[in-house]
Protein backbone atom coordinates (compact mmCIF):
# COMPACT_ATOMS: atom_id res chain seq x y z
CA UNK A 1 0.00 0.00 0.00
CA UNK A 2 1.37 3.31 -1.08
CA UNK A 3 3.03 5.35 1.48
CA UNK A 4 1.42 8.98 2.32
CA UNK A 5 3.51 12.14 1.40
CA UNK A 6 1.98 15.84 2.67
CA UNK A 7 3.31 18.07 0.46
CA UNK A 8 2.70 21.27 -2.00
CA UNK A 9 4.19 23.04 -4.55
CA UNK A 10 2.96 26.29 -1.76
CA UNK A 11 5.90 25.38 0.68
CA UNK A 12 8.39 27.15 -2.54
CA UNK A 13 6.36 30.56 -1.39
CA UNK A 14 8.71 31.21 2.04
CA UNK A 15 11.82 32.35 -0.01
CA UNK A 16 13.90 33.95 2.14
CA UNK A 17 16.22 34.57 -1.03
CA UNK A 18 19.94 33.72 -0.69
CA UNK A 19 19.92 31.75 2.24
CA UNK A 20 20.66 28.48 3.23
CA UNK A 21 16.93 27.18 4.27
CA UNK A 22 14.98 28.26 1.24
CA UNK A 23 12.69 26.54 -1.73
CA UNK A 24 15.60 24.71 -3.68
CA UNK A 25 15.69 22.25 -0.70
CA UNK A 26 12.31 20.55 -1.75
CA UNK A 27 13.36 21.06 -5.41
CA UNK A 28 16.17 18.98 -4.55
CA UNK A 29 14.24 16.61 -2.79
CA UNK A 30 11.36 16.08 -5.46
CA UNK A 31 14.28 15.46 -7.83
CA UNK A 32 15.76 12.93 -5.86
CA UNK A 33 12.58 11.33 -5.46
CA UNK A 34 11.96 10.96 -9.27
CA UNK A 35 15.59 10.21 -10.16
CA UNK A 36 15.65 7.06 -7.51
CA UNK A 37 11.92 5.93 -8.51
CA UNK A 38 11.30 5.87 -4.74
CA UNK A 39 8.25 8.70 -5.52
CA UNK A 40 6.32 5.70 -7.32
CA UNK A 41 5.78 3.91 -3.65
CA UNK A 42 4.13 7.10 -2.15
CA UNK A 43 0.67 8.87 -2.91
CA UNK A 44 0.59 12.78 -2.08
CA UNK A 45 -1.78 14.72 0.00
CA UNK A 46 -2.01 18.60 -0.01
CA UNK A 47 -1.69 20.15 3.58
CA UNK A 48 -4.58 22.03 4.88
CA UNK A 49 -3.44 24.73 6.84
CA UNK A 50 -3.24 25.06 10.35
CA UNK A 51 -5.35 27.54 12.53
CA UNK A 52 -3.65 29.91 14.70
CA UNK A 53 -5.88 27.68 17.43
CA UNK A 54 -3.99 25.11 16.00
CA UNK A 55 -0.03 26.96 16.91
CA UNK A 56 -1.62 27.95 20.24
CA UNK A 57 -1.38 24.05 21.64
CA UNK A 58 2.61 25.11 22.11
CA UNK A 59 3.49 28.84 21.03
CA UNK A 60 2.12 31.72 23.11
CA UNK A 61 -0.27 34.66 21.26
CA UNK A 62 2.74 36.84 21.60
CA UNK A 63 4.90 34.77 19.49
CA UNK A 64 2.15 34.06 16.91
CA UNK A 65 1.51 38.05 16.81
CA UNK A 66 4.73 38.68 15.76
CA UNK A 67 5.31 36.74 13.20
CA UNK A 68 2.13 37.77 11.49
CA UNK A 69 2.86 41.24 12.04
CA UNK A 70 6.17 40.88 10.57
CA UNK A 71 4.51 39.01 7.83
CA UNK A 72 1.76 41.72 7.62
CA UNK A 73 4.56 44.67 7.13
CA UNK A 74 5.91 42.86 4.44
CA UNK A 75 8.97 40.78 5.98
CA UNK A 76 12.16 41.06 7.86
CA UNK A 77 14.23 39.66 10.43
CA UNK A 78 12.79 37.37 13.05
CA UNK A 79 15.68 36.89 14.65
CA UNK A 80 19.26 37.14 13.17
CA UNK A 81 19.30 33.60 11.62
CA UNK A 82 15.19 33.81 10.61
CA UNK A 83 13.76 35.35 7.88
CA UNK A 84 9.91 36.22 7.46
CA UNK A 85 8.98 37.26 4.12
CA UNK A 86 5.26 38.23 3.22
CA UNK A 87 4.22 34.80 2.28
CA UNK A 88 5.77 33.49 5.19
CA UNK A 89 3.05 33.49 8.38
CA UNK A 90 0.54 31.74 5.54
CA UNK A 91 3.26 29.13 4.48
CA UNK A 92 3.86 28.63 8.44
CA UNK A 93 0.43 27.30 8.89
CA UNK A 94 0.29 25.13 5.68
CA UNK A 95 3.86 23.52 7.05
CA UNK A 96 2.14 22.46 10.73
CA UNK A 97 -1.08 21.64 9.34
CA UNK A 98 0.49 19.51 7.19
CA UNK A 99 1.88 17.57 9.61
CA UNK A 100 -1.16 17.64 12.01
CA UNK A 101 -2.85 15.85 8.73
CA UNK A 102 0.16 13.35 8.79
CA UNK A 103 -0.56 12.61 12.43
CA UNK A 104 -4.35 12.27 11.89
CA UNK A 105 -4.11 10.00 8.95
CA UNK A 106 -1.42 7.66 10.59
CA UNK A 107 -3.94 7.41 14.06
CA UNK A 108 -7.25 7.24 11.89
CA UNK A 109 -5.94 3.96 10.56
CA UNK A 110 -4.52 2.58 7.09
CA UNK A 111 -5.32 5.83 5.19
CA UNK A 112 -3.32 4.56 2.64
CA UNK A 113 -1.33 3.14 5.36
CA UNK A 114 0.10 4.04 9.32
CA UNK A 115 3.21 5.31 7.94
CA UNK A 116 3.48 8.97 6.74
CA UNK A 117 5.77 11.83 5.76
CA UNK A 118 5.41 15.34 5.79
CA UNK A 119 7.64 16.84 3.58
CA UNK A 120 6.95 20.43 4.83
CA UNK A 121 9.20 23.96 5.25
CA UNK A 122 9.69 26.04 6.89
CA UNK A 123 10.82 23.68 9.68
CA UNK A 124 10.55 24.00 12.81
CA UNK A 125 12.06 22.44 15.66
CA UNK A 126 14.06 25.05 17.06
CA UNK A 127 11.04 27.40 17.30
CA UNK A 128 10.27 27.97 20.94
CA UNK A 129 6.96 28.31 22.91
CA UNK A 130 7.45 31.71 22.53
CA UNK A 131 10.36 32.50 19.83
CA UNK A 132 11.78 31.74 16.33
CA UNK A 133 14.95 30.94 15.22
CA UNK A 134 17.38 29.07 13.45
CA UNK A 135 15.11 29.73 10.17
CA UNK A 136 12.17 28.26 12.42
CA UNK A 137 9.00 29.97 12.62
CA UNK A 138 6.72 27.30 13.99
CA UNK A 139 7.50 23.82 15.75
CA UNK A 140 6.00 21.81 13.48
CA UNK A 141 6.20 18.67 15.36
CA UNK A 142 5.64 19.78 18.66
CA UNK A 143 2.29 20.91 17.90
CA UNK A 144 1.09 18.02 16.12
CA UNK A 145 2.65 15.85 19.02
CA UNK A 146 0.68 18.21 21.48
CA UNK A 147 -2.43 17.81 18.71
CA UNK A 148 -2.10 13.86 19.74
CA UNK A 149 -1.46 14.08 23.34
CA UNK A 150 -4.74 16.51 24.41
CA UNK A 151 -7.27 16.41 21.35
CA UNK A 152 -6.24 12.72 19.95
CA UNK A 153 -5.95 11.49 23.35
CA UNK A 154 -2.77 9.47 23.49
CA UNK A 155 -0.53 9.31 26.67
CA UNK A 156 2.92 8.65 25.49
CA UNK A 157 4.32 9.90 21.87
CA UNK A 158 8.10 9.48 20.99
CA UNK A 159 10.03 12.24 19.23
CA UNK A 160 13.33 10.80 17.72
CA UNK A 161 15.35 13.97 16.47
CA UNK A 162 18.16 13.05 14.55
CA UNK A 163 18.81 16.52 12.53
CA UNK A 164 22.47 17.47 13.10
CA UNK A 165 21.19 20.49 15.30
CA UNK A 166 19.23 19.50 18.64
CA UNK A 167 15.74 20.26 18.69
CA UNK A 168 15.84 22.95 21.52
CA UNK A 169 12.39 24.19 20.78
CA UNK A 170 11.10 21.10 20.71
CA UNK A 171 12.40 19.80 24.19
CA UNK A 172 11.65 23.47 25.69
CA UNK A 173 7.72 22.56 24.40
CA UNK A 174 8.02 19.21 26.52
CA UNK A 175 10.40 19.81 29.50
CA UNK A 176 8.55 19.21 31.97
CA UNK A 177 5.62 16.67 30.35
CA UNK A 178 6.17 12.58 30.23
CA UNK A 179 3.89 12.43 27.68
CA UNK A 180 6.01 13.08 25.39
CA UNK A 181 9.44 11.87 25.14
CA UNK A 182 12.02 13.54 23.08
CA UNK A 183 14.79 12.01 22.09
CA UNK A 184 17.61 13.90 20.19
CA UNK A 185 21.06 12.95 18.36
CA UNK A 186 23.14 16.38 17.31
CA UNK A 187 26.19 17.32 16.31
CA UNK A 188 28.11 19.06 19.68
CA UNK A 189 29.41 21.84 20.29
CA UNK A 190 27.09 23.11 17.59
CA UNK A 191 23.99 25.77 17.15
CA UNK A 192 22.38 26.24 19.14
CA UNK A 193 24.45 25.30 22.46
CA UNK A 194 21.77 23.40 24.34
CA UNK A 195 21.43 19.92 24.50
CA UNK A 196 23.86 18.05 26.68
CA UNK A 197 23.81 14.49 28.11
CA UNK A 198 22.61 15.70 31.95
CA UNK A 199 19.74 17.51 30.33
CA UNK A 200 16.88 15.14 31.31
CA UNK A 201 13.69 17.58 31.71
CA UNK A 202 12.72 18.13 35.59
CA UNK A 203 9.29 17.73 37.35
CA UNK A 204 7.39 15.15 35.68
CA UNK A 205 9.05 15.05 32.82
CA UNK A 206 12.42 14.13 34.74
CA UNK A 207 13.94 11.51 32.58
CA UNK A 208 11.89 12.08 29.34
CA UNK A 209 14.32 14.28 27.82
CA UNK A 210 17.28 11.96 25.87
CA UNK A 211 20.10 13.90 24.62
CA UNK A 212 22.37 12.21 22.45
CA UNK A 213 25.67 14.51 21.59
CA UNK A 214 28.51 13.05 19.38
CA UNK A 215 31.56 15.16 18.25
CA UNK A 216 32.19 16.28 15.04
CA UNK A 217 33.19 13.79 12.22
CA UNK A 218 30.73 11.24 14.26
CA UNK A 219 29.07 8.70 11.18
CA UNK A 220 26.87 5.94 10.68
CA UNK A 221 28.63 3.41 12.68
CA UNK A 222 28.37 4.94 16.21
CA UNK A 223 24.80 6.29 15.04
CA UNK A 224 23.67 2.61 14.73
CA UNK A 225 25.28 1.83 18.08
CA UNK A 226 23.43 4.63 19.76
CA UNK A 227 20.11 3.62 17.88
CA UNK A 228 20.86 -0.01 19.04
CA UNK A 229 22.24 0.70 22.86
CA UNK A 230 20.04 3.61 23.46
CA UNK A 231 16.98 4.82 21.49
CA UNK A 232 15.43 1.20 20.85
CA UNK A 233 15.65 0.32 24.79
CA UNK A 234 14.26 3.35 26.17
CA UNK A 235 11.39 2.97 22.91
CA UNK A 236 10.77 -0.62 24.39
CA UNK A 237 10.75 0.56 27.94
CA UNK A 238 8.62 3.34 27.35
CA UNK A 239 6.28 1.76 24.62
CA UNK A 240 5.04 4.63 22.32
CA UNK A 241 1.53 4.33 20.57
CA UNK A 242 2.94 7.36 17.97
CA UNK A 243 6.25 7.51 17.09
CA UNK A 244 7.56 11.12 15.41
CA UNK A 245 11.01 11.08 13.58
CA UNK A 246 12.25 14.97 13.23
CA UNK A 247 14.16 14.09 9.81
CA UNK A 248 17.04 16.51 9.31
CA UNK A 249 19.53 15.71 6.86
CA UNK A 250 22.01 18.25 7.42
CA UNK A 251 24.21 15.50 8.92
CA UNK A 252 25.41 14.01 5.93
CA UNK A 253 28.79 14.46 5.28
CA UNK A 254 28.11 16.45 2.25
CA UNK A 255 26.42 19.46 4.08
CA UNK A 256 27.90 22.82 4.45
CA UNK A 257 26.51 23.51 7.47
CA UNK A 258 27.28 20.29 9.88
CA UNK A 259 30.26 18.20 10.75
CA UNK A 260 28.84 15.47 11.02
CA UNK A 261 29.74 12.06 8.48
CA UNK A 262 26.50 10.64 7.92
CA UNK A 263 25.58 8.46 4.38
CA UNK A 264 22.09 8.98 2.83
CA UNK A 265 22.40 4.89 3.35
CA UNK A 266 23.30 5.53 7.07
CA UNK A 267 20.12 7.37 7.40
CA UNK A 268 17.87 4.52 5.82
CA UNK A 269 19.36 2.15 8.42
CA UNK A 270 17.86 4.81 11.23
CA UNK A 271 14.52 4.54 9.18
CA UNK A 272 14.62 0.93 9.38
CA UNK A 273 15.20 0.98 13.38
CA UNK A 274 12.38 3.74 13.93
CA UNK A 275 9.92 2.06 11.18
CA UNK A 276 10.78 -1.61 13.07
CA UNK A 277 10.04 0.08 16.63
CA UNK A 278 6.90 1.72 15.10
CA UNK A 279 5.63 -1.74 13.94
CA UNK A 280 6.71 -3.51 17.68
CA UNK A 281 5.39 -0.98 19.68
CA UNK A 282 2.87 1.75 18.13
CA UNK A 283 0.37 -0.36 15.92
CA UNK A 284 3.32 0.57 13.23
CA UNK A 285 2.50 4.53 13.36
CA UNK A 286 5.09 6.94 12.38
CA UNK A 287 5.55 10.21 10.67
CA UNK A 288 8.45 11.69 9.35
CA UNK A 289 8.89 15.28 9.13
CA UNK A 290 11.33 17.39 7.50
CA UNK A 291 13.41 19.52 9.27
CA UNK A 292 16.89 20.69 8.20
CA UNK A 293 19.44 19.31 5.28
CA UNK A 294 21.55 22.15 3.17
CA UNK A 295 23.57 20.25 0.12
CA UNK A 296 21.34 19.18 -2.38
CA UNK A 297 22.36 15.41 -2.91
CA UNK A 298 22.66 14.71 0.59
CA UNK A 299 19.32 16.24 1.47
CA UNK A 300 17.68 14.63 -1.65
CA UNK A 301 19.38 11.26 -1.52
CA UNK A 302 18.85 11.16 2.31
CA UNK A 303 15.07 11.58 2.09
CA UNK A 304 14.98 9.40 -0.65
CA UNK A 305 16.67 6.56 1.08
CA UNK A 306 14.10 7.25 4.51
CA UNK A 307 11.43 7.16 2.13
CA UNK A 308 12.31 4.20 0.37
CA UNK A 309 12.87 1.94 3.42
CA UNK A 310 9.99 3.42 5.26
CA UNK A 311 7.36 2.86 1.73
CA UNK A 312 8.09 -0.63 1.83
CA UNK A 313 9.80 -0.47 -1.80
CA UNK A 314 13.30 -1.61 -0.61
CA UNK A 315 16.01 -1.23 1.48
CA UNK A 316 18.82 1.80 2.19
CA UNK A 317 20.31 3.93 -0.81
CA UNK A 318 23.49 4.41 -1.06
CA UNK A 319 24.67 8.06 -2.86
CA UNK A 320 24.41 8.52 -5.95
CA UNK A 321 28.00 6.98 -8.03
CA UNK A 322 30.97 9.63 -8.11
CA UNK A 323 29.22 11.45 -4.54
CA UNK A 324 30.24 9.03 -2.21
CA UNK A 325 31.72 8.82 1.29
CA UNK A 326 35.53 9.25 1.00
CA UNK A 327 37.32 5.89 2.09
CA UNK A 328 39.28 5.66 5.44
CA UNK A 329 36.97 8.09 6.97
CA UNK A 330 36.31 6.47 10.49
CA UNK A 331 34.75 7.68 13.77
CA UNK A 332 36.24 10.23 15.64
CA UNK A 333 38.10 10.23 18.92
CA UNK A 334 35.98 10.43 21.31
CA UNK A 335 32.15 9.34 20.00
CA UNK A 336 32.38 6.24 21.34
CA UNK A 337 33.17 7.17 24.56
CA UNK A 338 30.67 9.97 24.57
CA UNK A 339 28.27 6.92 23.75
CA UNK A 340 29.29 5.09 26.36
CA UNK A 341 28.51 8.77 28.77
CA UNK A 342 25.19 9.03 27.41
CA UNK A 343 24.38 4.96 27.97
CA UNK A 344 25.67 5.66 31.40
CA UNK A 345 23.51 9.15 32.14
CA UNK A 346 21.07 7.15 30.70
CA UNK A 347 20.32 4.37 33.43
CA UNK A 348 19.53 6.19 35.96
CA UNK A 349 16.09 6.66 33.96
CA UNK A 350 15.96 3.52 31.95
CA UNK A 351 16.73 0.28 31.99
CA UNK A 352 19.27 0.01 29.30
Amino acid sequence: MPMLVIDDRAYLEHAPGNWPEGPHRLEAIWAALQETGVGEALVYEKPDAASEEDIALVHTSRHIARVKRVADEGGGYLTLDTVVTPASFRTALLAAGGVLKAVDAVLSGPCPSRRAAALVRPPGHHATPDEGMGFCLFNNIAIAAEHAVTRRGLKRVMIVDWDLHHGNGTEAAFWGSPEVLFLSCHESPAYPGTGWLTDVGEGEGEGYTVNLPFPPGTGDLVYEQAFAEVVSPIARAYHPELILVSCGLDGHFLDPIGRLRLTSAGYGRLAEVVCGLADELSEGRIVFVLEGGYDPVGLGWGVASVLNVASGRGGPLNDPEGRALPGGAGEPLGARERLQQIVHAQRAHWPI
